[in-house]
C-alpha cells in the first residue's frame, strides 16, 4: 500500500549495534504466551487532537526511564512544510515519512499525521543507540520485545480492522505517490495473549485496550507494519 521513504541520518556504526543487539534479543529470548505490560497512558486531548503518534511515543519513553511529555515531543517531531494544494482533481502534499503533516493542535485547520521514521528520529535524541526500527518485519518479533516487558509504539487505523480500499486516497508529495487514510491513529502495543492484542490508546485515553489479535495485525500490516520500540539497558 505504502512507499516509504527511508532516511540515512543515523550514523551506520549506531544503527549496525542496535540492529546486531535486536538480533540477539531476537535468537535467545523466549517468546510469552501472554503479556501484559503496565506502561503510562496518556490522553492527547484536548492539547492534541491530531497529536496521536508523539502521545504514543510519550507512553514509550516514560515507560523507558525519560522524562518527557507529549506537549515537548510535538514540538521537536519533524514537521514537512509542504503546501497544501488540489488541482485538477489531485491533492499535491507532504510525505508523512518526512515529518507530521498539517496542523497537530487544531481540526480547524488541515492536517492528518507522520509516519515512523520521523518519531524513531525524536526518539533517538532521548535514547541515543537504543531505538530500533521494527518496521516491516513480523508480528512474532514484536512478541519478542514484548516478552521483555517492553512496550512498542505502531501505527494502525482508529477501526483496528483492516480498511476497504475507499477509506484511502492518493496524494502527490515532492517524493512521488503515496496512498493514506484519515483514519490513521497511533497506539502503543502492551500486550497480547491467545485472543487479544492490548494497546494504551491515546484518544481516548484507555489503557490496556483490548482488540482481536487477528484485526488489530490486519490494521498494522496494511498501514506499513510500522512499529519502533528500545532496546533494554
Amino acid at each position: 500500500f505504502f512507499t516509504h521513504i527511508m532516511g540515512t541520518e543515523k550514523s551506520q556504526e549506531q544503527e549496525t549495534i542496535a540492529q546486531s543487539v535486536s538480533d540477539d534479543i531476537v535468537s535467545f529470548v523466549k517468546i510469552k504466551e501472554k503479556v501484559l505490560i503496565d506502561a503510562p497512558v496518556i490522553k492527547q486531548l484536548p492539547e492534541l487532537p491530531r497529536g496521536c503518534e508523539v502521545t504514543s511515543l510519550a507512553m514509550l519513553l516514560q515507560h523507558g526511564g525519560i522524562q518527557t511529555n507529549k506537549i515537548e515531543l510535538a514540538e521537536k517531531v519533524k514537521k514537512d512544510p509542504t503546501p497544501y494544494k488540489k488541482e485538477n482533481g489531485r491533492i499535491y502534499w507532504g510525505n508523512p515519512n518526512n515529518g507530521f503533516i498539517g496542523d497537530m493542535y487544531s481540526y480547524r485547520k488541515r492536517g492528518y499525521g507522520v509516519y515512523h521514521k520521523p518519531i524513531k528520529d525524536l526518539a533517538e535524541q532521548y535514547l541515543p543507540g537504543r531505538i530500533i526500527d521494527l518496521t516491516g518485519g513480523e508480528f512474532a518479533e514484536l512478541k519478542t520485545y514484548l516478552s521483555l516487558n517492553i512496550p512498542i509504539w505502531v501505527v494502525v487505523n482508529s477501526t483496528y480492522k483492516e480498511l476497504s480500499e475507499a477509506a484511502f486516497q492518493t496524494w502527490h508529495t515532492p517524493d512521488g505517490e503515496i496512498k493514506i487514510t484519515y483514519r490513521e491513529h497511533s497506539v502503543l502495543i502492551t500486550g497480547y495473549d491467545n485472543k487479544n492484542i492490548y494497546f494504551n490508546d491515546p484518544l481516548t485515553g484507555t489503557k490496556n485496550k483490548a482488540v482481536l489479535k487477528e484485526d488489530f495485525i490486519a490494521a498494522w500490516k496494511q498501514m506499513g507494519r510500522q512499529a519502533i520500540t528500545y532496546l533494554p539497558d
